[in-house]
Parts: structure tokens; C-alpha cells; sequence
């Protein structure tokens, strides 16, 4: 496994597999990686010859009063974790490389990041698209994959890929999680453990939205106050940011619900934001 920084690196690393015929899979990450990230490694390995993960933590992507200082890094952890589970290169590039000095050009996807995420961290999804269509470009991967816990933004890069016409499949992998159910994530390191205790709390309410749907109420409204108060059961400490229904399409909230679509919400628990979704197929 090869470690590199610069894109000349990057691009003869790339011009040589392009010269073997070799297929490249792609993980871009943040850094922090734990058996989520793992698992998306190991499904890129098996489908193609070469795997790279980048491993940056995106600047664009962090709201003013947000934990950009204090994200994690844990970057020979995290290099262990990419070379047990098969990659072939790790690309960890400068703040520079993906944004040179003076650098003002964006790529703002629309609607499916009007709501949700997007509305509670203004800004956050264009920062979220334009640097993975940077490191697309710089890449140029034949598959790229992503973890569906972050659903909305699955969804949006989706859209990305087919709006811009990119050469490569988008690969979304199923949310991996811990053993009492909470989705795996960079952020859970920084729950105490008491609140780690009330975590599942997020998951919990989900499911119970999801089972009141099963039973037939079809209202939004009505399902979003039982998921909250089923929060507030569990966790009265919470403060929820969102819970509620989103078309599986382009992501604008369901007053009615219908499939397919996904249950969606997220919390915080002191200074830790989480978040979580259960998608809902067609009939």
C-alpha cells in the first residue's frame, strides 16, 4: 500500500493502472476510519483491482460554530484500518491541493439539499459536493463508494454524478452498526458515556416511526410527533434537529407518506450531533 500527498503523485500512480487496464474503486473519507469506512474498503477490494481512499477533512464542509478544530485525527490508525482491509493507495492531500489560493468556484446541487442537513448547516452540502467532485477529477475512479447512513448525501452525489456526467458508478453500501444498533461514526468518539447510553435513541424512534407507518398512519405530522416523543422517552437530554419523512428521490419532505422514502432525523447529545435513516423500497 502507497501513501501520497501531491497529485503528481496521485496522477502517475493513476496513468499506471490506466496503462495495466486496471479498474480503480474509490473511498473518500475524513480521516478518523472505523468499521463503517472498513466496510466500504472491503467492497471496493473485492470489485476492482485498485482501491484508493482519500483521507482529508474538508474545510468547506464545516459551519462556523461547528468541531473543524477538533475532528479527529487519526491518521496511522487510520492507515492500518485502509491496508487490512485492501487498499492499494492512500491519497492524503494539503488543504491547498484541493484549494488553491484565491480558489471561489463551487458546485451547489439544488433542491435535495434544501432540507434536513442542509437546512440546519447552511452551506455544508456545497462544500460536501465540490470537494468530491474535485477529488472525482483528480481520481478519476470507474466506481466510487459511500456509506447510506449519510443518506441524504448519497442522494446528492447521486444526482451530482448524473447531472455532470461523470464517467463512474456510485456504489451505496448499507449502514453498518455497532451491536446495540447505533450507526457507526466518526462523531460517537466524542459521546461521554453517558450519553453513549442514549444513543440508540435516534435508532429507537426511527423504528418506531417506521412501525406506526406499517400499521397504516400515513400522516407526517402525526408520525413525526410519536418519533419525537419517543426520543424524549429515551433521551430527555436530547435536542432534536430534525426527525421525519423524505422522498427517496430528491429528498423534499412527505406530508403524506408514501414509498419509497426514508425515516431520517438526527440529535444531539451534549456536543455530539448524530444522525441516522431507514430507507423504505417500493411496496
Amino acid at each position: 500500500m502507497e501513501v501520497v500527498k501531491t497529485l503528481r503523485e496521485l496522477r502517475s500512480w493513476r496513468a499506471d493502472c490506466r496503462l495495466r487496464g486496471e479498474n480503480v474503486g474509490f473511498v473518500p473519507t475524513m480521516g478518523a476510519l472505523h468499521e463503517g469506512h472498513g466496510a466500504l474498503v472491503v467492497q471496493s477490494a473485492k470489485e476492482n483491482p485498485r482501491t484508493v481512499v482519500s483521507i482529508f477533512v474538508n474545510p468547506t464542509q464545516f459551519g462556523p460554530n461547528e468541531d473543524l478544530a477538533r475532528y479527529p485525527r487519526t491518521l496511522e490508525a487510520d492507515l492500518k484500518l485502509c491496508r487490512e482491509r485492501g487498499a492499494n493507495l492512500i491519497f492524503v492531500p494539503e488543504v491547498e491541493t484541493l484549494y488553491p489560493e484565491a480558489a471561489d468556484t463551487w458546485v451547489d446541487v439544488g433542491m435535495v439539499g434544501n432540507y434536513w442537513c442542509g437546512a440546519s448547516r447552511p452551506g455544508h452540502f456545497r462544500g460536501v459536493s465540490t470537494v468530491v467532485t474535485k477529488l472525482f477529477l483528480m481520481v478519476e475512479p470507474n466506481k466510487a463508494y459511500f456509506g447510506q447512513k449519510d443518506a441524504q448525501q448519497a442522494t446528492l452525489l447521486c444526482k451530482m454524478v448524473r447531472d455532470l456526467r461523470f464517467d463512474l458508478e456510485m456504489v451505496i453500501c448499507p449502514t453498518i452498526r455497532e451491536s446495540d444498533g447505533l450507526a457507526m461514526s466518526s462523531r460517537n468518539r466524542y459521546l461521554s458515556e453517558a450519553h453513549r447510553s442514549k444513543a440508540t435513541a435516534l435508532i429507537r424512534a426511527l423504528e418506531f416511526g417506521v412501525d406506526l407507518f406499517q400499521k397504516g398512519e400515513t400522516n407526517a405530522s402525526v408520525l413525526e410527533v410519536s418519533m419525537r416523543a419517543k426520543v424524549s422517552e429515551l433521551a430527555p437530554e436530547a435536542s432534536i434537529d430534525y426527525l421525519g419523512f423524505a422522498d427517496s428521490f430528491n429528498f423534499q419532505p412527505l406530508a403524506v407518506i408514501k414509498r419509497p422514502c426514508t425515516v431520517l432525523g438526527a440529535i444531539r447529545l451534549g456536543k455530539t450531533r448524530l444522525i441516522d435513516n431507514i430507507p423504505l423500497g417500493g411496496s
